[in-house]
């Protein structure tokens, strides 16, 4: 099941500090043996900071950016990795960058964590290198600046809140979180229906996003086998004639296919989510990119645990 008992969001050091501590402290200086006279710095207090907090709001993870752009101090604690907290507050720092107009993001990545942040699009270069008794190496990531025009739906990138009661407000909700999508964005569904799906309104919003520049990515999980090629015979369609932007995977696992909603999110910071995939109720928002980036987040790791959709592969998709 996607996790909801966590949640992201900025945090600044002069309100925050003590329970950004209690997570660097708990990871770097008890767990990593990392001397705490190394570990506090003049950044801290000059720098972004981004903070995971669980259903109670416990702090549970943390992160920065630095003025001249260099993300570190990323930090989870032990009993919450593994459910996307780190890959959410890296998504929200990366989206702050962004916001910035940095061309590019430095990070001194712990050697074991390479794979993590090379998910993220980070690449490693040099050699090796001790920092704190820790093994590192250095990465970087070119950033893509924001996309100075604004969505239609969001006007100077202000937050609009989004909820549906019907089928024509929930059409209406995802054409708001399609539309603002900029890169990507990621469906996960029960099954494809097309009476949703084949709506013209939905899918002329999904294919401006399909052709509307290199680099674009649309990616849907859908639980429930396809019936036949009807099954929203026109989403299914664009797939195939934009395969290289489009990709259909099914969950395998028994714990993600119970998952009982359905949500639309995509990269700059909009999401739209059904508590229930069989009824049309939902809520979301144009611009909250805490919430995006665990929905991201999630959505990448059960994406990965998937499968191709075996029904696409016998639709020729």
């Amino acid at each position: 099941m996607i996790p909801d008992d966590f949640s992201v969001e900025p945090a600044a050091w002069s309100v925050d500090q003590a329970d950004l501590q209690s997570v660097r402290h708990a990871v770097f200086v008890i767990e990593q043996a990392v001397p705490e006279d190394e570990e506090w710095d003049v950044l801290d207090a000059q720098s972004l900071h981004v903070i995971a907090r669980d259903g109670q709001r416990r702090p549970i993870g943390t992160g920065r950016l630095t003025p001249e752009g260099k993300i570190g101090r990323m930090a989870v604690l032990s009993e919450w990795r593994g459910r996307g907290v780190g890959e959410a507050v890296l998504r929200v720092l990366l989206e702050a960058a962004a916001q910035r107009h940095l061309k590019k993001v430095e990070i001194h990545a712990q050697s074991h964590a390479l794979g993590f942040y090379e998910k993220a699009g980070f690449e490693a270069y040099g050699e090796e290198f001790d920092e704190c008794g820790i093994a590192h190496r250095h990465m970087r990531i070119d950033i893509q600046a924001v996309d100075p025009r604004p969505p239609v739906h969001a006007p100077n990138r202000q937050a609009h809140a989004l909820a549906s009661q019907d089928r024509e407000s929930l059409i209406d909700a995802m054409i708001a979180v399609a539309s603002g999508a900029r890169r990507e964005l990621c469906i996960m569904v029960r099954e494809l229906d097309n009476e949703l799906f084949d709506r013209h309104e939905l899918l002329d919003a999904i294919r401006q996003l399909a052709i509307s520049g290199p680099h674009v990515q649309i990616r849907v999980l859908v639980r429930e086998a396809l019936r036949s090629h009807s099954d929203a015979i026109r989403l299914v369609d664009l797939g195939q004639r934009l395969a290289s932007v489009f990709a259909f995977r099914t969950p395998v696992e028994e714990i993600d296919r119970q998952y009982p909603g359905s949500f639309v999110v995509n990269d700059r910071g909009g999401w739209f989510e059904r508590p229930l995939a069989s009824r049309f109720e939902g809520e979301g928002s144009t611009y909250a990119p805490g919430r995006a980036a665990q929905l991201l987040a999630s959505f990448s790791a059960i994406w990965e645990r998937s499968e191709t959709c075996a029904e696409m592969r016998r639709l020729d998709i």
